[in-house]
């Protein structure tokens, strides 16, 4: 069984590998694919996580399968590496020290707790890690309604300053847009401490979606970006919404 995988579809748009550490996020955002991937419904994968089984050691024999790969594997599409679970069960750590000894690319992506990433990150210079947070809301109250149990905004703004100036590779998934306004917000926050923007719409919310002009926050996001000298790459189902404008 290989626990290194390669996703498709719209999440290859962010890696060409992937491991999931946990089973199951107790962040429990309203927006969350997971369930629905993993064929199971939101109340279930939310209410609680708990580690893969035998995921380090299937994680080294990957890893060792990998040794010269340079692909980058991500940490984690279906679940947070660092929820709070990981406060205890500390997976996200040991795997980083795993890819760290094989020398393999890698990329964080969460919405988690500061405290933690930030007892991380000597370890992530060390592994080279990208480092990934999702950050969609500028307001922390309607960040709260989506995302009820994850990091506040403060929080991730924090990361991403902290990591920054300790000169670790710094992106922000800014998706789903959900409000456009706060979304373009987020961009004029968090700039000065972003090496890389991902963007990309909300799916599979139609009454949310519908309320959205999509070409015109397509044209103010990249207007933003450039202004910014930022770097950036529009996800395909936004990027599609181009010829409208």
């Amino acid at each position: 069984m290989n626990v290194v995988y390669e996703p498709r579809g719209r999440a290859r748009e962010y890696s060409e590998l992937a491991c999931n550490l946990y089973r199951g996020c107790t962040h429990g955002c309203r927006y969350c694919y997971a369930p629905a991937s993993m064929r199971t419904t939101g109340e279930k994968w939310h209410a609680q996580a708990e580690p893969r089984k035998d995921i380090l050691r299937l994680l080294e024999k990957d890893a060792q399968r990998l040794e010269g790969d340079q692909r980058s594997i991500l940490f984690c599409f279906l679940c947070d590496p660092y929820q709070p679970l990981e406060r205890t069960e500390r997976l996200t750590r040991q795997s980083l020290e795993i890819i760290a000894k094989h020398r393999l690319n890698n990329q964080v992506l969460t919405k988690g707790r500061a405290d933690l990433i930030l007892e991380d990150m000597a370890l992530m210079k060390t592994a080279r890690t990208q480092l990934g947070i999702t950050l969609c809301f500028s307001d922390d109250a309607t960040r709260k309604d989506w995302e009820p149990n994850a990091s506040t905004v403060d929080d991730r703004l924090t990361i991403l300053k902290t990591a920054h100036k300790e000169g670790i590779f710094t992106w922000v998934s800014l998706e789903p847009v959900i409000n456009p306004d706060q979304a373009l917000a987020v961009i004029r926050m968090a700039h000065p401490y972003v090496n890389f923007w991902k963007v990309g719409k909300l799916n599979h919310m139609k009454e949310y979606e519908q309320t959205v002009d999509w070409g015109k926050f397509l044209f103010d996001a990249e207007t933003l970006l450039t202004k910014f000298g930022a770097k950036y790459y529009i996800k395909n189902d936004l990027r599609s919404f181009k010829m409208s404008q």
